[in-house]
């Protein structure tokens, strides 16, 4: 199988021993092609130089909403100038997150708007971090008439919020989540979805698919999300990595 992770981030420190070797699995394991989304200011130089001297990896730069402590005016001029400057395929991870307590909303909101009207202004497409936070997000994107799509990355909410994003443009992304048994709302949206509006990813180094629960989670067990998908889905392997990656191309324009 031929399968491309729209979202890992092993431009982290945690990959930095051994990334030469992660890369390798990978090219033996079919990733193809591999997301590294940006969530500071202060990781994207990595980022960019990962991507800009390693082949099939491909940068996405953005101010995550849970690190607003982190996030300074200049970051967002910095992000302004690059979207400009720098081969991105999307603007991201961007979005709004009311998991966890002590983080303003008010704040989110306001980055995520900015952020949203950056990648408009450059036509590209967003990668989404939204958690007890789809209603908003659906609404922020009515509100700003953004039409340039992208992916709800490790998506968690239901059918029809789904299906919203869908007629929006955005691909629905599936990760490790979906081998765990107890997962039933997640895996039950992954076998009524139609194959042709989702996308899969690791979210490396975490959402580890069941069998490596514990461990540090890398592009290539990909490869078990796939085989899972196929298996709820009851269709070959081989559809399930094509349709994937042929969607994740599309909405990424790659």
């Amino acid at each position: 199988m031929q399968l491309i992770d729209t979202h890992c981030h092993i431009d982290l420190p945690i990959f930095k021993n051994d990334l030469q070797a992660v890369l390798h699995a990978c090219e033996t394991t079919g990733i193809t092609k591999m997301i590294l989304p940006g969530v500071c200011q202060s990781g994207w130089n990595n980022l960019l130089h990962l991507c800009f001297t390693r082949k099939n990896l491909y940068p996405a730069i953005g101010l995550h909403p849970m690190y607003l402590k982190h996030h300074t005016p200049q970051h967002i001029d910095e992000l302004a100038n690059l979207v400009i400057q720098a081969p991105l395929v999307a603007l991201g991870e961007i979005g709004l997150d009311y998991f966890v307590e002590g983080v303003s909303r008010k704040k989110q909101q306001e980055l995520f708007e900015t952020q949203l009207q950056l990648a408009k202004k450059a036509s590209l497409p967003v990668l989404l971090h939204v958690r007890k936070a789809h209603d908003q997000v659906l609404a922020t994107l009515r509100k700003r008439c953004f039409t340039h799509g992208g992916i709800v990355h490790a998506f968690n909410g239901s059918q029809q919020q789904a299906q919203q994003y869908i007629n929006m443009g955005f691909k629905i992304s599936f990760c490790g989540t979906l081998t765990y048994d107890r997962a039933r709302k997640i895996r039950r949206l992954a076998t009524d979805l139609n194959l042709e509006d989702m996308v899969i990813e690791t979210d490396s180094p975490d959402l580890p698919p069941a069998q490596y629960h514990g461990l540090r989670n890398t592009p290539a067990n990909l490869v078990d999300v796939a085989y899972c998908l196929a298996e709820l889905r009851q269709q070959p392997q081989q559809r399930i990595a094509l349709v994937t990656s042929g969607n994740a191309m599309d909405v990424l324009h790659l």
